[in-house]
């Protein structure tokens, strides 16, 4: 580390001043991030938030010369210890990067090369940067592994990238980003794509890493859980602007600029429900770099406290306490300006016309000792003349769960738990290896060609990435028809009146009937797929993470919009998510899924309190609240989740608990080869050898303020 350097600045690593950075087009510059200025200092970080499209990643790539060949910074500074980067020349930004200054991306998979082994890629970064020979580099290498707690490091070198998993993919671009001990860390979504529990895991270590190495961190994220607990100062992005920035605890707890405050009522706290506190989803889009104002607030059409003063001059950074600004003309005064329908979180505030649920009518879909056994492929000889034992990966193993009429029941669990095994045989797309599946009281079990149409028509998918249900060529109104003719939901000569009436209940108007898939936003086509799934008018809507790729407040008015269909349409759903707080807001009734199996299950508010299964309360743990004050137990799972394809004897979960042997007798010997029986608390469930008594006298998992 240059301490000389950093000493003349304060301690200032990373100095960006007035920075503007514009794309070259045929239509003349255009401006994808305007005067934006902060500092990151030696061990701090520094947090950028704001929807996609905000110029988030616009200034990490602009912080390291990386803007493509239409790229250039117009106008500021980017001074890193002591020296400016802009307009240096190629050879010398080649010297930093990787070295003084290293980068974390959000996929792992386009950070590392499929083609070369895990340990040539990381030699080649010490390599390329400092005169050592290729043992020292090995060694280095395999440390630095061990650093960030790869099991089998000298294993792991030897792989390929395709052979690990993609939370041991993180952990070795992390390794590669500080092998050469950089001063700046810049940390591009790099917990996106993580399970909760890989993701608590990773953010702790890079804490550790900061600590260790007091290191200079940019984090870039849209999760503002994420960014509570890793930050030490925010900066809020919005439309290529900074609008506010200080430290994270007086953002958090005093938000100045409209846009903060829009954010944060976006987003559901853990064990806040639908029943008790309603979701603001900010109106409008993000608007497109090229239609940008330069005499205004940029924010003002989305804004709940816009005047006609907001149009008149593009507003300064005002200072609201020492470190705190906000981009607004009324930062100062925001609580007594009028608002034009929004309740900001933390006021009083309506309940949503959601009701308290009733006590629950006949079940919908009944699920008896579900099974769904995939055959596993071997090139051996043995396998090939069908001489050997097959094998098969249990991905649903035994599953019995009911959900009645009206109810949603979300099921969460980390990646490869079985959650979409399970909502793929129910909706008939895996044929079922055992148990029954009853719906409306007529058996299911067949696969989906086999059924009849007209439980087709009853139960319907929303999937994760509208993309790839969404066919390129085709305008919307025509793929919301198609399932309405197919169903014959309304005469002929009224489809296109009724596929005018479902984008309306959606919030899309007539105008996106002959549109494209390609001219709608994320948030627009997750609609659309709402929309079809309605077409058939089904009693049934299952959501297999609906919401996990969208901007804050795209999933909020998603939420709500589902929230709001459930209530006009009458329908039941199964929502998958692997953000707990979602889930929570959304769902009646929650299983939580481990390695094929459902360990608990019942109603949503008892399953965020004491009892908990230790899987679920692991789960809790890990879940980034977005309240830097917040207080939350750090428990961490050890080791991956064991393969399905040979589940662990007696309780699945015993090789990673971290409550069996200090809370049963025998140290909890008895996991290991019985399996556990179900222990009940009224509608609530948990498999675990551990008395009910005793999980009821654990603490609860976080203690914060709930608005």
């Amino acid at each position: 580390m240059n301490q000389t350097a950093e000493e003349k600045t304060g301690g200032v690593v990373l100095d960006v001043n007035g920075l503007t950075i514009a794309y070259e087009t045929r239509k003349g510059d255009v401006h994808a991030v305007r005067d934006v200025s902060f500092r990151v200092r030696r061990g701090e970080t520094v947090g950028l938030v704001g929807e996609s499209g905000c110029g988030k990643s616009t200034i990490a790539f602009g912080i390291v010369q990386f803007l493509g060949t239409n790229g250039k910074i117009l106008n500021g500074q980017v001074v890193f210890q002591g020296n400016d980067l802009v307009d240096r020349s190629d050879a010398e930004l080649k010297r930093l990067r990787g070295d003084r200054i290293s980068m974390v991306y959000q996929d792992p998979m386009q950070a590392l090369n499929p083609a070369m082994r895990l340990g040539e890629q990381l030699k080649e970064v010490l390599t390329c940067h400092q005169d050592i020979s290729q043992e020292e580099a090995w060694e280095r290498s395999v440390a630095m592994l061990k650093r960030v707690y790869m099991p089998d490091p000298e294993d792991v070198m030897q792989r390929f990238m395709h052979q690990i998993s993609g939370g041991q993919q993180q952990r070795v671009v992390i390794a590669m980003a500080m092998l050469n001990n950089p001063a700046l860390l810049i940390m591009d979504e790099p917990t996106t794509a993580l399970d909760v529990t890989v993701e608590a895991a990773v953010l702790d270590l890079l804490e550790e890493l900061k600590q260790d190495f007091q290191t200079a961190n940019i984090f870039i994220t849209h999760n503002l859980g994420v960014v509570a607990r890793v930050s030490d100062y925010l900066c809020v992005m919005y439309a290529g602007e900074l609008v506010e920035r200080g430290p994270i605890h007086d953002i958090f707890q005093n938000p100045r600029h409209p846009y903060t405050m829009g954010l944060l009522a976006c987003v559901p706290r853990l064990g806040e429900s639908k029943l008790d506190s309603v979701l603001y989803p900010i109106r409008g889009r993000v608007p497109s770099p090229a239609a940008r104002p330069d005499n205004a607030c940029i924010f003002a059409p989305r804004c709940d406290y816009a005047t006609e003063e907001c149009t008149k001059a593009l507003p300064a950074m005002m200072e609201i306490d020492t470190g705190h600004l906000a981009r607004c003309i009324y930062a100062k005064e925001i609580d007594t300006q009028p608002r034009t329908h929004r309740v900001r979180r933390g006021t009083v505030r309506p309940k949503p016309a959601a009701s308290e649920p009733k006590k629950e009518d006949a079940d919908l879909l009944q699920l008896d000792g579900l099974k769904i056994y995939y055959p596993q492929e071997s090139n051996s000889l043995v396998s090939m003349l069908g001489l050997g034992k097959k094998r098969y990966v249990k991905a649903v193993d035994d599953i019995s769960v009911r959900l009645a009429k009206g109810r949603t029941l979300g099921v969460v669990g980390e990646s490869g738990c079985g959650k979409s095994s399970l909502v793929k045989g129910i909706i008939g797309l895996e044929e079922i290896t055992g148990g029954d599946i009853e719906f409306m009281g007529f058996d299911v079990t067949q696969p989906v060609r086999e059924r009849d149409r007209k439980l087709i028509q009853e139960m319907q998918m929303v999937f994760q990435n509208p993309d790839s249900t969404l066919n390129p060529s085709y305008p919307i109104g025509k793929q919301i028809a198609r399932p309405i003719k197919k169903f014959k939901t309304v005469p002929k000569h009224q489809v296109k009146d009724e596929v005018l009436r479902l984008l309306k209940a959606v919030r899309l108007g007539s105008v996106y009937y002959d549109r494209l898939p390609r001219q709608l936003s994320g948030g627009e086509k997750q609609r659309v797929g709402i929309a079809r799934a309605l077409a058939s008018r089904p009693d049934l809507i299952i959501c297999d993470e609906p919401v996990s790729a969208l901007d804050v407040s795209v999933q909020a008015a998603v939420i709500n919009l589902l929230l709001e269909i459930q209530k006009g349409f009458g329908a039941s759903m199964i929502f998958i998510a692997h953000d707990l707080s979602v889930v929570r807001y959304f769902s009646d009734d929650i299983a939580v899924m481990y390695l094929g199996q459902v360990v608990e299950i019942g109603p949503a508010e008892a399953i965020y309190s004491p009892p908990y299964h230790p899987y679920t309360e692991a789960l809790l743990s890990a879940v980034p609240i977005p309240d830097p004050d917040a207080e939350q137990k750090e428990i961490r799972l050890s080791g991956n989740v064991p393969s399905a394809l040979d589940p662990p004897s007696g309780c699945r979960f015993h090789t990673r608990c971290p409550r069996r042997k200090e809370m049963l007798p025998d140290g909890g010997d008895i996991c290991e080869t019985e399996v556990p029986s179900w222990r009940e608390s009224g509608r609530h469930r948990i498999l675990c050898h551990i008395p009910i008594e005793e999980l009821k006298r654990l603490d609860p998992v976080v203690h914060q303020e709930v608005a």
